[in-house]
């Protein structure tokens, strides 16, 4: 697909529609706006952000520890870390 613009009006209330063009092939309902400094990036997001998620790592995952496991090592690195930082802080 080509590249495309519009020029749309900022309303009062601070508001931009988006053609229905758009809206349509991105099926889109709500948008992410970034502000990367020099322009804006709007993202279509989905409506359900959970479900969005759904299957997001799929081929990224490359352990074979259960679930279980995985939050045990997650609370002893939270668990040196907050000792870290009561140490830095609180003693001398």
């Amino acid at each position: 697909m080509g590249r495309k613009m519009w020029r749309h009006v900022i309303t009062s209330a601070g508001q931009v529609s988006l053609p229905a063009e758009v809206r349509h092939r991105w099926d889109a309902a709500a948008v992410l706006i970034e502000d990367e400094g020099d322009r804006l990036v709007l993202r279509p997001v989905p409506a359900d952000p959970i479900e969005g998620l759904r299957g997001i790592l799929k081929g990224h995952v490359t352990t074979d520890i259960s679930t279980a496991e995985a939050m045990r090592q997650w609370r002893e690195e939270d668990n040196a870390a907050m000792e870290r930082k009561w140490r830095e802080h609180y003693e001398e």
